[in-house]
């Protein structure tokens, strides 16, 4: 049987694709498994802000498109570089084991940043956090591959980069600072990767199965449905991280029960900056036992916080557009019992 895995032609795309390659291998040995990278326009085009070419979405979309053309019968993708809209004939077909979620510091410590430090990044979701964490930073933008990117270190005070990109590239001694997910909420689906086929290659999707990974993909699922509810981009100011709890309300155990588990996702969206460049960054948490549900329920949660933000032509702060749709008591018990979301009340914090 014959495999051949798509996927972007950068380092770290093809370690991830090798990666997958060799999960192959171990559940069907007798598997001829062929890695073709691909260049896509994300990747030539490194001159210009994602924002400009599509976001980053354009890094899958002729990897996708590839698959759908049967140029090739599976895709490998970065987690957090996939839009959370699959397009029409291709299924998420496994989630292996994920890996660090958290966001990294190249450079300088965050402690140590100068007053008025410059930081490189060309994440909305980095530079908003960075910004409340510390008001004087300053950004600019950062594109291109690790090595690219490392070399900026020579321009800026500090870059920001996904933990695990440096790690899996065998690059761990030019890590400055890992920056935990409670303090800098990570990308939706950062440190996974997802592997895709056409939905109708029924045997190829049963073989798989056989590398995903139940957790992680309960997690990744959570956070795309978060994603989705949103609009679906993944270069919006926005993060999620989830946890797996082990027990429900009722102090049950539900570990050998993945469909019972409680999930608890936290996430943050940023709204647009107000008159005086001030932006407010909206905080909040859902549980529940169903990934879909406590996902969109926060996005919703979140983005009504974000309207009632916004201000109309006049200058006039708008309403929320809905009642909130959990945060009582009853609301979030009756959830948990039929497997639904229920909510925590959301912070925001200014960011200058």
């Amino acid at each position: 049987m014959l495999i051949r895995i798509a996927t972007r032609a950068s380092p770290l795309a093809r370690w991830q694709a090798d990666h997958v390659a060799a999960l192959i291998a171990s559940v069907r040995p007798d598997a001829e498994v062929v890695v073709e990278p691909l260049s896509t326009e994300g990747d030539r085009r490194t001159d210009v802000p994602l924002s400009e070419i599509g976001g980053k979405g354009v890094f899958a979309t002729e990897v996708q498109a590839a698959l759908l053309d049967r140029r090739c019968d599976v895709a490998v993708h970065s987690g957090k570089d996939l839009p959370a809209l699959t397009p029409d004939g291709l299924v998420i077909a496994a989630v292996p084991e994920r890996g660090d979620v958290r966001d990294a510091l190249v450079g300088c410590r965050l402690v140590d940043l100068p007053t008025d430090g410059v930081v490189a990044t060309g994440s909305a979701r980095r530079r908003v956090q960075l910004a409340h964490l510390r008001p004087d930073l300053r950004f600019e933008e950062l594109r291109g591959n690790m090595a690219t990117r490392l070399s900026r270190t020579a321009d800026v005070d500090a870059i920001v980069v996904a933990a695990v990109a440096l790690r899996r590239l065998g690059l761990e001694d030019r890590l400055s600072d890992v920056l935990p997910a409670t303090l800098m909420v990570p990308q939706v689906a950062q440190g996974a990767l997802i592997v895709e086929c056409r939905t109708e290659d029924e045997e190829l999707r049963a073989m798989l199965a056989a590398i995903e990974h139940g957790p992680s993909r309960r997690q990744v699922d959570a956070e795309r449905a978060f994603l989705t509810e949103l609009g679906g981009d993944c270069s919006l100011p926005a993060g999620a991280h989830p946890a797996l709890l082990a027990a429900d309300s009722d102090g049950a155990d539900h570990h050998d029960t993945d469909a019972q588990q409680l999930i608890s996702v936290r996430a943050v969206l940023g709204a647009e900056p107000d008159a005086d460049g001030r932006v407010k960054v909206h905080h909040g948490v859902e549980v529940g036992t169903d990934p879909l549900l406590v996902g969109s329920a926060l996005a919703v949660r979140l983005r009504s916080l974000v309207d009632a933000d916004s201000p109309d032509a006049t200058g006039q702060q708008h309403g929320p557009k809905e009642g909130p749709r959990h945060g009582q008591k009853e609301g979030r018990q009756e959830g948990r019992q039929h497997g639904q979301a229920g909510s925590r009340p959301g912070g925001e914090e200014d960011v200058g």
